[in-house]
Parts: structure tokens; C-alpha cells; sequence
């Protein structure tokens, strides 16, 4: 417990001296956002629907990430809409992935010590399956939709004459060198957690094809792809959202200055 808060006081301090008033509120943000996720699993936990709760969740982690770390502006607004259009589309797509492909459950390594216990309490573990492959990219498509929009929004402060169909561009533009790397940091994340499994499986004497087939790979390898396929629809998302938000805005100080010259010419 120690170590904990040691190193907890080290990323404050860290985060406090390099990124200023946004780095507390980032700190801040990870504890709330822990937070309601330790609640969540606990909702989870006493029967309450897993969907619902992940929903819920996931709004609200989005919301404390956007808005209250970079504000209320354009550039959020249109990263918060973008994250929920596409966890939208990424629920239920999960949710039939997990449906055909049986993920849902635990495997033969986990099954005995904790069988009488699943079978009392009677978990959906189909919701479950989606709740937790959810969770784990809703980090990932929050961080690529507000590097997409920020970047977007720079583009536009600089280029206020671009054109819709430009700026969109320019958005893939710039989200072709986030999506290699954030791809690659979703594939270690997930293979750093199940690397110790791996081992175990290896002690074991599974064979390759084993592993391969056994259930608990096969929910990493479909974490992993589902993930990368969030990461990547959000980025057009993020980009055509961003565009019309920031352009529409463009547009309507146009006509509301157009409209005020015109009514000083007359009264002239």
C-alpha cells in the first residue's frame, strides 16, 4: 500500500509540474474516473444490468475526460458526440460478435474455483463480455477523438477560409499518424495483461493450437480487434463531426455579420 501511494505522489507531482493546471485536473480526472468504474463492477456485481451500467459509465467517464480536464469549447463537444456515436455502433456490433462467437463465460482455468459462485449469483456473462471489452476502449477512442478534433480546431484558428471538405481531409490527414500508434498501445496493453496467462498455459503443456482455440485467448485476440476497429471508425467519425461543428459556426458569424452590414447600409 505504500508503494502505491509513493508512486501515486511521484505521477502527481510529475503531472502537476509538467502539464500545469491541466495535469492536476488529469490526476483528478484518473481518480474519479477509477472511481466510477470500481462502482460500476460493483453495480455489476449485485445483479444490476451489466449494458445499462457500462452505458452509463462510459458517458460519464467521457464526460469527466473531455470537459472537465480541456473545458467546454467546439473541440470537445464535437470529441464527445464522435466518442458517443461510436460506442453506439461499437455496442452492438460487440454484442453480436459475443453471441456468435460464445466469449462470454469463463474458461476451463477459471471455471472450477469460481463455478458455485457464478451459478448462485446467475451473471449474464454475455453482457459481461461486452461490459468488458467496452471498457477497455473507451480510453482509447476519448484519446482519438479529442487529438483529431484539438487538431482540427488548430487547423481552422489558423485557416479560418478552409472549406468543409478540406478540414474534413485534413483530419484524416492527421489521424493516420494517431492510428498506428494508438493501435500498437491497445495490442501491448492487452498482451501485457495476458502475458503471465501465456506462461501458465505454457507450464501446463498446452499446445499451440490449444492456446489458440482455448476461450480466454480467444476474448483477448477479439478485445484487441474490436478495439482497433473502435479506434479506427471513430476517425472519420471525429473528423466529419469536427468539420461540420467548427464550419457551421464559421458559417452562421458570416451571415450574422453579412446581416448587421447590411442593416447599417440601409439605415445609412
Amino acid at each position: 500500500m505504500n508503494v502505491i501511494i509513493i508512486l501515486a505522489a511521484i505521477l502527481f507531482i510529475l503531472m502537476k509540474l509538467i502539464g500545469k493546471e491541466k495535469g492536476s485536473r488529469s490526476f483528478l480526472s484518473l481518480i474519479i474516473n477509477f472511481s466510477i468504474l470500481f462502482i460500476s463492477i460493483l453495480l455489476i456485481a449485485h445483479n444490476l444490468n451489466a449494458i445499462l451500467v457500462t452505458i452509463l459509465a462510459c458517458i460519464l467517464v467521457s464526460s469527466f475526460t473531455l470537459f472537465y480536464i480541456n473545458g467546454i469549447s467546439r473541440k470537445t463537444v464535437a470529441a464527445f458526440l464522435s466518442v458517443l456515436l461510436t460506442l453506439a455502433g461499437m455496442f452492438l456490433l460487440i454484442y453480436i460478435m459475443g453471441s456468435i462467437t460464445r466469449i462470454q463465460g469463463f474458461s476451463e482455468e477459471e471455471f472450477e474455483e469460481i463455478s458455485l459462485y457464478t451459478l448462485t449469483i446467475g451473471i449474464d456473462f454475455n453482457k459481461i463480455a461486452v461490459s468488458t471489452i467496452i471498457m477497455g476502449l473507451i480510453g482509447a477512442i476519448n484519446d482519438t477523438a479529442i487529438s483529431i478534433s484539438s487538431s482540427m480546431n488548430e487547423i481552422f484558428l489558423h485557416n479560418p477560409t478552409i472549406t468543409r471538405r478540406n478540414l474534413f481531409l485534413s483530419g484524416l490527414n492527421i489521424s493516420r499518424d494517431i492510428l498506428g500508434t494508438t493501435t500498437n498501445t491497445l495490442y501491448f496493453a492487452f498482451v501485457g495483461g495476458f502475458m503471465a496467462l501465456i506462461l501458465w498455459m505454457k507450464d501446463l503443456d498446452y499446445s499451440f493450437g490449444t492456446i489458440m482455440n482455448s476461450k480466454v485467448f480467444c476474448a483477448e485476440i477479439i478485445s484487441i480487434l474490436c478495439s482497433g476497429l473502435g479506434v479506427t471508425i471513430i476517425i472519420p467519425v471525429t473528423a466529419g463531426i469536427t468539420a461540420h461543428i467548427l464550419l457551421s459556426e464559421k458559417a452562421s458569424k458570416s451571415l450574422s455579420k453579412y446581416v448587421h452590414l447590411l442593416f447599417n447600409h440601409k439605415k445609412n
